[in-house]
Parts: structure tokens; C-alpha cells; sequence
């Protein structure tokens, strides 16, 4: 079973194409798949538009009237993906952005990656690829955060998708013990690399797949923030990347 985690806020403009490529890409692959998608406080029509696709997808609504923000909603998806399965060892969970600027083509690619025996793949967009004021943050958070980063198991820590054998997940969040702070508290590219952070110690086996990324409408402003997201990996700049375990 795959597992598909999109946290969402304000997204009705792009969500709906995104769930049905989902479903085109993964039907055709012929494996089974559940779509989890959070409803982060949105204000739009978001709600209105999952509901329409939830009569015809295999698709869990989870709800916050609060705004939780990336890291959270994306935490509070995997430990779902976590209850839900049965199975795993063999099971995927998938986090995906709802804005469609990720290529669910890649998906297939990810789980064969899963089911070849990696733990944890990593989609990762070749710096030359991103957009201008995405590429002067990548530099900028290169030079605040340059040893954490060389030293990192993937070649791009801070954007993409993931895909996990869910085992590493249990793991992952059952190692942090009763009464642990969450294992991603920040925003943005803080909560990917906090999430890369947490749970490769439980993978012993780690790929990354190249992704191409998609210039879309959104129907919206873009959110990234260059200096916001700069400022979110300062507390990180001291992270240390735990030993591998058994």
C-alpha cells in the first residue's frame, strides 16, 4: 500500500488536478494506494473542492481549524500513514507539496526505488533547476549551514518529495520516547531537513531520484519567502546527524 501525505493550505486552485494525476499515475502503475490529505485552516474553497474528490478517489480528509503550518500537518500525515498500515515493512509513505509544483510522475519511480530494497528516497531538483529566488536561498543557507549540509545523505536536504518504507517511520517516532518534543517543528525547508534529520538513522538504505520541477499557476501568490525561509534554518545550524542504528 502506498500512502500519499499532501498538507494543504489556501490550495482549491491546484489540488483537485493533483489528486487526479495522482490517481492516473498510480492506477496505471497497478498499485494500491490511499490518498491522506490535511486541510491546514484553509480559508478558500479547498475543503470544498477535497470533498468533491473524496466521492471518487480513494481519498482521507483530516482537518485543523488551526493553522498548523508545514512541518506539523506534515508530522501529524506520516504518524496516520503509520497507524493505518499493516503492513510495515513493505508499505510507502509518500509526503507530496498540494501546490503541484512536484511531479506525482515521480512517484512510481520513488516506490520502485522502496521496493527494491531502499528505506528512505529523496526527490532532488539539481540547483540549476530552481527557480532565481530559490537558488539564492539554496546559496545563502549553504553558507549557514555548510558542514550540516555537505555531511547530509542526500544531495538536496531541503526540498522534494520523500518516500519511506514506514518501519523507519515507526522508528523514527517511537525512538524519541514518551513526552519527546514532535520530530519536525519548523517550517519550510527546516521541516524537510528536520524530517531527514529524524528518521535516516533508521534507514539503511538511501537513494534520491532527480526531479524536474513544475512552473505552474497556482491561481495564488507564491509563499516562499527567501529571507523567512533563511531565518527558519538558523536554529539548525548545529544539528548533528545521528549514528545509524541497527
Amino acid at each position: 500500500m502506498i500512502y500519499v501525505n499532501i498538507p494543504v493550505h489556501n490550495e482549491a486552485g491546484t489540488i483537485g488536478v493533483l489528486l487526479w494525476k495522482i490517481r492516473k499515475v498510480l492506477l496505471e502503475s497497478g498499485r494500491d494506494f490511499r490518498i491522506q490529505v490535511l486541510d491546514d485552516a484553509s480559508t478558500d474553497r479547498t475543503g470544498e473542492v477535497l470533498e468533491r474528490y473524496a466521492k471518487r478517489l480513494p481519498l482521507r480528509i483530516l482537518r485543523s481549524d488551526q493553522r498548523l503550518g508545514y512541518g506539523p500537518a506534515t508530522e501529524r500525515l506520516l504518524r496516520e500513514s503509520v497507524d493505518r498500515t499493516r503492513y510495515p515493512k513493505r508499505d510507502v509513505a509518500v509526503v507530496l507539496q498540494g501546490d503541484f509544483t512536484e511531479d506525482p510522475e515521480i512517484l512510481v519511480e520513488m516506490v520502485k526505488r522502496v521496493e527494491g530494497g531502499s528505506d528512505l528516497v529523496a526527490g532532488c531538483i539539481p540547483r540549476e533547476d530552481l527557480p532565481r529566488d530559490q537558488r539564492r536561498s539554496r546559496w545563502l543557507a549553504g553558507l549557514l549551514l555548510g558542514r550540516v549540509l555537505k555531511k547530509a545523505p542526500v544531495s538536496e536536504p531541503l526540498s522534494g518529495p520523500r518516500a519511506f518504507r514506514i518501519i523507519v517511520l515507526r522508528k523514527a517516532f517511537r525512538g524519541r520516547g514518551q513526552g519527546a518534543p514532535p520530530l519536525i517543528r519548523s517550517d519550510g525547508w527546516a521541516a524537510n531537513l528536520e524530517l531527514l534529520v529524524g528518521t535516516s538513522p533508521h534507514a539503511r538504505r538511501i537513494e534520491e531520484v532527480p526531479l524536474k520541477p513544475r512552473q505552474i499557476e497556482r491561481g495564488r501568490e507564491s509563499r516562499f519567502r527567501p529571507w523567512r525561509t533563511v531565518r527558519t534554518l538558523l536554529p539548525l545550524r548545529r544539528v548533528a546527524w545521528p549514528v545509524a542504528q541497527p
